[in-house]
Formats: structure tokens, C-alpha cells, sequence
């Protein structure tokens, strides 16, 4: 039990750090010329990736999933109050766009669920790390060669060719026979979905319940 606080607590830590750290990143691309909502929106996927994906790869190593679950909480309100309090992290945030809650909330709840119903952490990390990792390069790609938040297929594209070897090799690591078929086709439905809104459903939630169910779908079978 200890080392799982002291992991939780070291993990938190090193996501707050990560948070912040990507301020110097905005004031670095903005005294290079890069636009505010530009450098607000790389530095979101920035933590994507070196915060919600980095610390999935080590959700495994916990010895139960209510750790994850506590973690992810903690991110969810630190950033939720962010907003409530109208004191946004301006090199990350924006007021009318809550997803980093989203994000977190959906990091916490998604890793709990499926650690819970498959018995397996491996399994549970997959649909975080194709939100964390996948959206988090679609974003970055999408917004260089466009120069704007857009949902083009270009960014799916590179999406799969992310979550598609990362979802086989955590499948194998899980020991669960044939969930690698299925991991690579959660990425591929995860991919497609990330594409879509709809209204206060983002493509966190989207991304994380569609990869899920079809992994639940792949462990009944």
C-alpha cells in the first residue's frame, strides 16, 4: 500500500511538472513567433503525451486500479478548478474549451473500468494511451500543416500508425490470448471516432468508450 501512495504521489507530482514546465515551452514558441492559440494548443498535446501518456505506461506496475482512479480524480479537479475559479493555465487552457478536464476524468475512469472488468492492467491502459499518445500526435501533426485546429483525415491516419503497434505490444504483454487482434482493431475505431464531437461528448470520451468496448467485445469472445 505504501508504494503505491508513494507511486501515486510521485506521478502526480511529475504530471503538475509536465503542466508547468510547458509554460516555458508557450513563452519560448511565442517569442519565436508562433501564435498564442498555436502554442496553447501544441503545449495541450504536449501534456497528452509526457503526462497522461507516460504515466498510462506506468499504471501496470500499481497493485490495484484504485490508485489510477484517485490519480486521475486529483488531475480532474486540479484542472476543473482551474476553470471554475476563471485562473485558466493560459499556456494550456482555454475558456471555452474544458477537454484537459475531460481528459483526465476519462484517464481515472477508463483504466478503473476495464482493470476492474478484465482483471488485466495491461488491457486497461490501452485506450488511455491512444488518447494520450494517438490524439496527442494527431493534434500536433494536424496543427503544423494546417497552422489551425482542423479534423482532417491526415491526423487519423497518423493516429493509427501510432495506437495500432503501441495497442498490439501492451495486448501482448497482457498474456490474454488473441487480444492482440483486438487491441489493433480498438486502434483503428479510436482513430476513426477521434474525428467526431458531439456537443459536450468530446473525442477523449469518444476515443476512450469506443477502444474499450471493443476490447470487452475481444475478451468475452
Amino acid at each position: 500500500m505504501f508504494n503505491d501512495l508513494l507511486l501515486s504521489a510521485t506521478l502526480i507530482v511529475y504530471a503538475l511538472l509536465v503542466a508547468y514546465f510547458t509554460k516555458i515551452a508557450y513563452k519560448w514558441m511565442v517569442n519565436r513567433n508562433i501564435k498564442k492559440k498555436d502554442a496553447i494548443y501544441y503545449n495541450r498535446k504536449l501534456v497528452h503525451i509526457f503526462a497522461g501518456g507516460v504515466i498510462a505506461l506506468i499504471v501496470p506496475f500499481f497493485s490495484s486500479p484504485y490508485y489510477p482512479l484517485f490519480s486521475g480524480i486529483i488531475l480532474t479537479l486540479f484542472t476543473y478548478l482551474s476553470h471554475k475559479r476563471g485562473k485558466i493555465l493560459y499556456w494550456f487552457q482555454t475558456d471555452d474549451d474544458i477537454n484537459d478536464v475531460s481528459f483526465c476524468l476519462m484517464w481515472g475512469i477508463t483504466v478503473f473500468v476495464l482493470w476492474i472488468v478484465m482483471g488485466n492492467p495491461w488491457i486497461a491502459i490501452i485506450p488511455i494511451t491512444f488518447m494520450a499518445f494517438g490524439d496527442g500526435i494527431t493534434g500536433i501533426v494536424r496543427n503544423m500543416i494546417f497552422k489551425k485546429r482542423i479534423k482532417h483525415p491526415i491526423g487519423n491516419i497518423f493516429m493509427l500508425a501510432i495506437c495500432a503497434p503501441m495497442g498490439y505490444i501492451l495486448a501482448h504483454l497482457s498474456g490474454i490470448s488473441g487480444m492482440t487482434a483486438w487491441a489493433i482493431a480498438a486502434a483503428f475505431v479510436g482513430s476513426i471516432v477521434e474525428r467526431y464531437e458531439i456537443g459536450p461528448i468530446d473525442d477523449n470520451i469518444l476515443i476512450t468508450v469506443s477502444s474499450s468496448i471493443v476490447l470487452f467485445i475481444g475478451f468475452i469472445l
